[in-house]
């Protein structure tokens, strides 16, 4: 089976006409109608019934339409792709990012992709980690920015930050003139705090964290983002332990303290489809990890 069955045949279902399909496909009609007989020979599958009056799809015809459209389609879209690239044109580098990304490596990353492959473009969607491994299976992104842990065979996971918690207090909390906060000091205090399911392993990271300094947190109010989990902090509805930058934030109304218990560092990694490969993706993972092990270092 070639590429121009598939041609012959939607034609024929489109026109449902040997003559037209003919005319339209610039052939003589006899030779296309051996053409689809072939077809339905090497499928085992009739695709059209044939009256002196007219043809129709079968059911199993108009299966194969939608399928042999889509994969005229896809070699359309790589015919293109390649024509782009002899000519210096690439296809946008699909990110996708956790909105922790935005402000802490993700900005950086992305000027020093843009100066070093300036014919390569960048389309960045915030999505959950969740979202972002569905859409990376479904291949409508290329590499994402996640929390992990990330346990997928048929996925590549890179972890590219690593930073330590800090404690988000209002900026007129009695604790704020103090250089480090002991956990222990929160103990009576209400928090502020992601939903879990967002980010598993970096909550159940605070809640044990919390429990060895000898209490269990009491959760007041979750927020998605961590822009509304600072904001709410400096309403003083709580408190909050926040990856170090988080602080790039520039909320007025908060003010940051290390911890002065030895604590847990947040991660953050990137995530590709195991044996993808180009040129484009490869410089974008590279500058992740430089720039991740840059902000990691920074105080």
């Amino acid at each position: 089976m070639e590429l121009r069955h598939f041609r012959y045949f939607v034609a024929v279902a489109e026109e449902l006409h040997f003559g037209r399909a003919a005319a339209r496909l610039h052939l003589a009609q006899p030779p296309l109608s051996r053409q689809i007989r072939q077809l339905e020979a090497e499928l085992g599958v009739q695709l059209f019934t044939r009256t002196r009056r007219r043809i129709q799809l079968t059911p199993a015809g108009a299966v194969f339409l939608a399928e042999a459209r889509r994969a005229l389609a896809q070699a359309d879209q790589a015919v293109a792709a390649a024509r782009r690239a002899a000519q210096g044109e690439h296809a946008p580098l699909r990110v996708g990012f956790i909105g922790a990304a935005s402000y802490s490596i993700l900005p950086a990353i992305v000027r020093a992709f843009r100066e070093r492959c300036p014919t390569v473009g960048l389309t960045l969607h915030e999505m959950t980690t969740a979202q972002q491994l569905q859409a990376l299976r479904a291949g409508r992104l290329d590499i994402g920015f996640v929390r992990p842990p990330v346990v997928a065979p048929d996925l590549v996971v890179e972890t590219v930050l690593r930073e330590p918690l800090m404690v988000a207090l209002p900026l007129m909390h009695p604790l704020a003139p103090t250089e480090t906060v002991a956990l222990a000091a929160l103990a009576r205090e209400p928090f502020v705090l992601f939903p879990r399911e967002l980010a598993p392993d970096l909550y159940d990271q605070i809640g044990d964290l919390c429990e060895r300094a000898g209490f269990r947190p009491q959760v007041t109010q979750e927020a998605v983002q961590m822009q509304t989990v600072v904001r709410l902090v400096g309403a003083g509805v709580g408190v909050s332990l926040v990856p170090r930058s988080v602080q790039n934030l520039h909320e007025p109304t908060v003010i940051y303290k290390p911890l002065a218990d030895a604590a847990p560092c947040a991660e953050m990694a990137i995530v590709w489809p195991r044996g993808a490969q180009s040129p484009a993706l490869e410089q974008l993972r590279q500058l992740a990890t430089a720039v991740g092990a840059a902000t990691g270092r920074s105080p």
